[in-house]
């Protein structure tokens, strides 16, 4: 059902005064409205508007956050209401902010896998890298046997061995080795879809069928860009 709030001002006794034309214009309306735009049809019944059209990412990372995941559940449930709809995905991220973004990433799993290995050795039980967390006392230690790890060529002393060096340096060193590829930034890309997908047809609520990923895209952000570049948009057929 669909509630429209029309005003309407006259009255019923006058001849001009038309309940089908009235009815016609509203179904016009909202064809029209269905067509250029529609998101903001599908958002004025579920809440969210033409912000239903798309999910944005913290860069460097493939995680729908909370405010996203308001988004996706939004937009899964007028899919499910609606099984005719089907839904196209197209990944995106960002040149700059996603490579720096990803290559952060990778330097803390770098110190994560670190002390993972310290926390195996104790018998504790973690599902994943991610979920390690350094507390800030023992960053530095964590830190230097990454360092120590990395391959790519450290600065060494008159006799050759490693250097010391301020943790500022290490960090920088440890960054400005870490790669970060265009193939790399397609993958994070694919991955942001694939996310979307998986929160959408969660549940069996919407099959799987439903929902497509289209090609990935990279993109570089202008100062006059309405949306962040790190996103996935949709697209409804």
């Amino acid at each position: 059902m669909i509630d429209v709030n029309l005003p309407i001002s006259g009255s019923v006794d006058d001849p001009k005064f038309s309940v089908s034309g009235i009815v016609l214009h509203i179904i016009f309306n909202l064809i029209e409205k269905a067509i250029t735009s529609p998101f903001a049809l599908i958002g004025s019944l579920v809440g969210g508007g033409e912000e239903l059209s798309y999910v944005s990412f913290n860069p460097g990372l493939a995680v729908i956050g909370p405010a996203q995941e308001e988004k996706l559940t939004k937009l899964q449930k007028a899919l499910a209401d609606r099984p005719a709809l089907k839904l196209d995905a197209t990944g995106r991220s960002d040149v700059q902010k996603d490579r720096e973004g990803l290559r952060q990433y990778r330097f803390d799993q770098q110190l994560k896998a670190q002390k993972l290995k310290d926390l195996v050795k104790k018998g504790s039980s973690v599902a994943s890298i991610d979920q390690v967390k350094i507390e800030p006392q023992e960053y530095e230690i964590y830190l230097k046997r990454a360092y120590k790890e990395a391959k790519f060529p450290k600065p060494r002393n008159l006799i050759g061995f490693q250097k010391d060096l301020p943790k500022e340096e290490m960090e920088k060193l440890m960054l400005t080795n870490t790669v970060v590829t265009d193939e790399d930034l397609i993958q994070l890309a694919n991955q942001r879809s694939q996310a979307a997908k998986e929160f959408i047809t969660r549940g069996d609520q919407v099959p799987v069928d439903r929902v497509f990923l289209l090609a990935p895209k990279l993109d570089t952000a202008k100062a006059d860009d309405k949306l962040p570049a790190s996103r996935v948009d949709f697209s409804l057929k």
